[in-house]
Protein backbone atom coordinates (compact mmCIF):
# COMPACT_ATOMS: atom_id res chain seq x y z
CA UNK A 1 0.00 0.00 0.00
CA UNK A 2 2.44 2.19 1.12
CA UNK A 3 4.80 4.56 -1.95
CA UNK A 4 7.10 5.70 0.79
CA UNK A 5 8.57 3.20 3.33
CA UNK A 6 7.25 3.72 6.56
CA UNK A 7 11.15 4.42 7.99
CA UNK A 8 11.50 7.20 5.79
CA UNK A 9 8.50 9.06 7.16
CA UNK A 10 8.49 12.02 9.65
CA UNK A 11 6.56 10.78 12.54
CA UNK A 12 7.67 13.67 14.62
CA UNK A 13 5.71 16.22 12.44
CA UNK A 14 2.58 14.70 12.47
CA UNK A 15 2.73 14.23 16.11
CA UNK A 16 2.88 18.00 16.33
CA UNK A 17 0.27 18.86 13.69
CA UNK A 18 -2.35 16.44 15.65
CA UNK A 19 -1.42 18.28 18.67
CA UNK A 20 -1.15 21.78 17.41
CA UNK A 21 -5.24 20.51 16.97
CA UNK A 22 -5.80 20.02 20.04
CA UNK A 23 -5.53 15.96 20.08
CA UNK A 24 -3.55 13.56 21.58
CA UNK A 25 -0.85 12.21 19.34
CA UNK A 26 -1.28 8.25 19.81
CA UNK A 27 0.62 5.92 17.98
CA UNK A 28 -1.90 4.52 15.76
CA UNK A 29 -3.40 8.31 15.04
CA UNK A 30 0.21 8.45 13.98
CA UNK A 31 1.08 5.50 12.06
CA UNK A 32 -2.42 5.75 10.48
CA UNK A 33 -1.94 9.49 9.00
CA UNK A 34 1.93 8.88 8.07
CA UNK A 35 0.77 5.47 6.39
CA UNK A 36 -2.28 7.64 4.94
CA UNK A 37 0.06 10.40 3.26
CA UNK A 38 2.11 7.69 2.05
CA UNK A 39 -0.07 5.78 -0.05
CA UNK A 40 -0.68 5.94 -3.92
CA UNK A 41 -4.44 6.21 -3.70
CA UNK A 42 -7.34 5.93 -1.11
CA UNK A 43 -7.18 3.37 0.98
CA UNK A 44 -9.65 0.66 3.27
CA UNK A 45 -10.14 -0.15 6.66
CA UNK A 46 -8.26 -3.88 5.52
CA UNK A 47 -5.42 -2.24 3.49
CA UNK A 48 -4.94 0.06 6.06
CA UNK A 49 -5.21 -3.02 8.85
CA UNK A 50 -2.11 -4.76 6.87
CA UNK A 51 -0.17 -1.84 5.95
CA UNK A 52 0.12 -1.15 9.78
CA UNK A 53 0.90 -4.59 10.75
CA UNK A 54 3.28 -5.09 8.00
CA UNK A 55 5.15 -1.91 8.83
CA UNK A 56 4.70 -2.09 12.56
CA UNK A 57 4.26 -5.68 13.64
CA UNK A 58 0.76 -7.98 13.93
CA UNK A 59 0.15 -6.46 17.52
CA UNK A 60 0.26 -3.01 16.86
CA UNK A 61 -3.53 -2.62 16.98
CA UNK A 62 -7.15 -4.15 16.74
CA UNK A 63 -9.74 -3.44 13.93
CA UNK A 64 -11.99 -1.61 16.13
CA UNK A 65 -9.30 0.98 17.16
CA UNK A 66 -8.63 1.35 14.11
CA UNK A 67 -11.97 2.16 12.76
CA UNK A 68 -12.52 4.88 15.56
CA UNK A 69 -8.93 6.51 14.40
CA UNK A 70 -10.16 6.25 10.68
CA UNK A 71 -13.33 8.18 11.50
CA UNK A 72 -11.72 10.46 14.27
CA UNK A 73 -9.08 11.46 10.97
CA UNK A 74 -11.91 12.50 8.79
CA UNK A 75 -13.61 14.19 11.73
CA UNK A 76 -10.70 16.25 12.33
CA UNK A 77 -9.96 17.17 9.00
CA UNK A 78 -6.50 15.08 8.04
CA UNK A 79 -8.51 12.77 5.84
CA UNK A 80 -11.71 12.10 3.72
CA UNK A 81 -13.83 9.24 2.77
CA UNK A 82 -14.81 8.03 -0.65
CA UNK A 83 -16.75 5.06 -2.07
CA UNK A 84 -15.27 2.95 -4.88
CA UNK A 85 -17.33 1.15 -7.96
CA UNK A 86 -17.46 -1.51 -5.36
CA UNK A 87 -19.09 0.76 -2.45
CA UNK A 88 -16.03 0.14 -0.29
CA UNK A 89 -15.24 2.89 1.85
CA UNK A 90 -11.59 4.19 1.23
CA UNK A 91 -10.14 6.54 2.92
CA UNK A 92 -7.32 9.64 1.64
CA UNK A 93 -5.42 12.20 2.79
CA UNK A 94 -6.26 16.09 2.99
CA UNK A 95 -3.48 17.62 1.73
CA UNK A 96 -3.52 21.16 3.45
CA UNK A 97 -4.79 24.12 1.98
CA UNK A 98 -5.30 22.18 -0.95
CA UNK A 99 -8.88 20.30 -0.54
CA UNK A 100 -11.54 22.53 -0.21
CA UNK A 101 -15.06 21.91 -1.94
CA UNK A 102 -14.35 20.45 -5.04
CA UNK A 103 -15.44 17.21 -6.94
CA UNK A 104 -13.52 13.95 -7.63
CA UNK A 105 -13.07 11.77 -10.51
CA UNK A 106 -13.21 7.74 -9.69
CA UNK A 107 -11.85 5.22 -12.02
CA UNK A 108 -14.61 2.23 -12.11
CA UNK A 109 -11.29 0.15 -14.01
CA UNK A 110 -8.53 0.94 -11.29
CA UNK A 111 -9.99 2.77 -8.28
CA UNK A 112 -7.75 5.96 -9.01
CA UNK A 113 -9.29 8.78 -7.68
CA UNK A 114 -8.58 12.03 -8.89
CA UNK A 115 -9.89 16.12 -7.82
CA UNK A 116 -11.25 18.09 -9.91
CA UNK A 117 -10.56 21.94 -10.38
CA UNK A 118 -14.57 21.61 -10.57
CA UNK A 119 -16.58 23.28 -7.88
CA UNK A 120 -19.17 21.36 -6.13
CA UNK A 121 -22.81 22.09 -7.13
CA UNK A 122 -24.96 24.01 -5.28
CA UNK A 123 -26.70 22.83 -2.23
CA UNK A 124 -30.37 21.80 -2.88
CA UNK A 125 -33.43 23.78 -0.99
CA UNK A 126 -34.00 21.67 1.43
CA UNK A 127 -37.43 21.48 3.34
CA UNK A 128 -38.45 23.75 6.52
CA UNK A 129 -36.64 21.74 9.42
CA UNK A 130 -34.29 19.57 7.19
CA UNK A 131 -30.76 20.22 7.90
CA UNK A 132 -27.66 19.55 5.19
CA UNK A 133 -25.24 17.32 6.72
CA UNK A 134 -23.21 17.30 3.32
CA UNK A 135 -23.36 16.84 -0.75
CA UNK A 136 -21.70 13.67 -2.56
CA UNK A 137 -21.23 13.81 -5.90
CA UNK A 138 -20.05 10.77 -7.77
CA UNK A 139 -18.18 11.48 -11.07
CA UNK A 140 -17.29 7.72 -11.99
CA UNK A 141 -15.23 6.51 -15.54
CA UNK A 142 -12.40 5.52 -16.84
CA UNK A 143 -9.17 7.38 -16.27
CA UNK A 144 -6.11 7.38 -19.07
CA UNK A 145 -4.27 4.61 -17.50
CA UNK A 146 -7.31 2.05 -18.39
CA UNK A 147 -7.83 3.16 -22.40
CA UNK A 148 -9.17 -0.44 -23.30
CA UNK A 149 -11.81 -0.81 -21.01
CA UNK A 150 -15.53 0.49 -21.93
CA UNK A 151 -18.33 1.77 -20.14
Amino acid sequence: MPSVPPSTLDYSAIADEIRAGGARATPVRIRALSLLRAAAAPVSHAEMEAAIKDAFGADSLDRVTLYRVLDWLVAAGFAYKTVDAQRLTRFAPVIQGAHGDHTHFRCDGCGRVVCLDSPLPAAPALPEGFRLAGVAVDVHGYCDHCPGTKP
